[in-house]
């Protein structure tokens, strides 16, 4: 017994011998100017109302770098952190098999050799083994990040220290982020004729600005709803000059990327950010397409009381028939303790929904744009900003409510936690497959429109990953291959199969 009142001396959690050091707020606004789209970057840039440690360092922009080979054909963050983005990659890679087996068997055919790739993309370990997989097909590559806050330095130095033409850091304000977009597509002596995009940021910026180049693209690669839906205004337009390809729409890239990347990485980024706990806790999700469809299973999973808002009577039926209630988001607002949108829409939370959320309510954004929460609203002068944890807001009402906003209503996995790697293979190689297909198909095979990847190829995809599973495929005898009028080979489903 004395030995346990001992112990329990020892152990004493006085709230005196607990220190938390705030982090330090600014206020004071930065003049940016608006963007020429709805972009990536709509609302204003995280230094319009406070800047942290980070933000007082001298700007990439500003500073002389060059690697080891003496080339300073690239703005990063810091290029000597290229020997960490190196280990970053090399582990990438481990599991994303199929790419370098592609890369492998590709290789000595150069099936890229004269493509001048231009990209803008989420700058990670995975990115980077899809670009120098690009590179050892033949490829040229300059590349700019399509999210501010997505950009592993350390990969992108790694990047810039291999040769490839890379501007990007993490942080990065709305003009950076324009900077970076233009130091990539305006370059002497260099001219793109291949697009790969995430957003469609690049398309545009490239339509809009150098409209020349634009005509003389071969093809451009789209893998987000968003960019997309941008995609196909300006086909329905007929300003759509090059053909196109929609990878967002593939199977590969929605019932896998879209699916499971965002099941495993919801909590993930929520986890970390808020330690918040989901048993019991009311969560509403605006959006039941694939995306929605994952986060709404991971939290499920482990006990929060799911409502979903749905305009689509297919999927707020699916989301009836999954066990979810569908509500409008104004019935449900002043109850739930987390909002998370992933429509690809814009103003799904309004101000006025943010106005009337309860207290400690979390709000943030699986979608790709930042458009869907209304963030541009709460920069009043009502309304206090504090930085309590890296992208990690609480917006503090006049009566002492507080809302917790993540990553400033930006993609959360990718700017607060990370995203299963083997998921993100699949992608990479259907980007490749398709960049592969636009560059080398015969003159009149793509018209000046967009197109969905050809069913065989989605096929071929899948089938990379499956020796990772030891999974073994059964083969159609002859008898039955006539029964269903399919080849033995494939395509096995038809090209409008989603």
């Amino acid at each position: 017994m004395e030995s346990l009142r001992s112990c329990v001396k020892q152990i004493q959690f006085a709230d005196d011998m607990q220190e938390f050091t705030k982090f330090p707020t600014k206020t004071g606004r930065r003049s940016l100017s608006r963007s020429i789209s709805q972009s990536s970057t709509d609302s204003y840039s995280s230094a319009a109302s406070y800047t942290d440690s980070s933000d007082d360092e001298v700007s990439p922009r500003e500073k002389q770098q060059t690697n080891s080979k003496g080339s300073s054909n690239f703005c990063v963050k810091n290029i000597k952190q290229a020997e960490f983005g190196r280990r970053e990659i090399e582990i990438a890679e481990q599991d994303m098999s199929a790419l370098i087996s592609l890369r492998k068997r590709a290789q000595g055919e150069k099936p890229l050799a004269g493509a001048k790739i231009v990209g803008c993309t989420h700058i990670t370990a995975q990115t980077a083994v899809l670009i120098e997989t690009l590179c050892a097909l033949g490829a040229q590559c300059r590349w700019s990040a399509c999210n501010i806050y997505s950009t592993q330095n350390e990969v992108a130095a790694a990047l810039a220290e291999a040769g490839v033409a890379v501007f990007a850091w993490k942080g990065e304000s709305e003009d950076d982020f324009w900077w970076c977009i233009d130091r990539c597509v305006n370059m002497d002596g260099w001219q793109a004729n291949m697009i790969l995009d995430d957003g469609g940021d690049l398309t545009h910026w490239v339509y809009k600005k150098y409209p020349n180049v634009f005509k003389k693209i071969r093809g451009i690669v789209e893998e987000s709803v968003t960019g997309v839906h941008r995609l196909y205004q300006l086909s329905k337009a007929g300003k759509l000059c090059v053909p196109a390809m929609n990878v967002n729409d593939s199977v590969t890239k929605q019932k896998f990327d879209n699916l499971y990347c965002c099941r495993e990485s919801i909590l993930d980024g929520l986890k970390r950010t808020t330690d918040v706990m989901f048993g019991g806790k009311q969560v509403v999700v605006c959006g039941y397409g694939e995306v929605g469809k994952g986060c709404c299973a991971a939290l499920k999973a482990l006990g929060a009381i799911v409502y979903i808002t749905e305009i689509d009577p297919i999927c707020a039926l699916q989301a009836c028939m999954d066990g979810f209630r569908v509500v409008k988001l104004n019935e449900v607002i002043r109850q739930v303790d987390v909002v998370i949108t992933c429509t690809g829409n814009k103003n799904v939370v309004t101000r006025e929904h943010l106005d009337r959320m309860k207290n400690s309510c979390i709000v943030c954004n699986m979608g790709h744009s930042n458009t869907e929460i209304d963030v541009t609203s709460l920069r009043t002068p009502e309304l206090t900003w504090e930085r309590v944890r890296s992208q990690v807001d609480h917006v503090i009402w006049p009566d002492g409510k507080r809302v917790v906003l993540l990553a400033e209503g930006r993609l959360l996995n990718l700017s607060c936690s990370t995203v299963p790697t083997f998921v993100l293979s699949i992608t990479a190689t259907t980007q490749a497959l398709a960049l592969i297909e636009l560059y080398n198909a015969p003159e009149g095979r793509y018209k000046q429109d967009v197109y969905l990847l050809p069913k065989k190829m989605d096929e071929y995809v899948a089938s990379l990953h499956l020796p990772s599973f030891d999974a073994h495929l059964t083969e159609l005898t002859d008898d039955q291959a006539k029964y269903l009028g399919l080849n033995k080979n494939g395509p096995f489903k038809p090209n409008y199969y989603r």
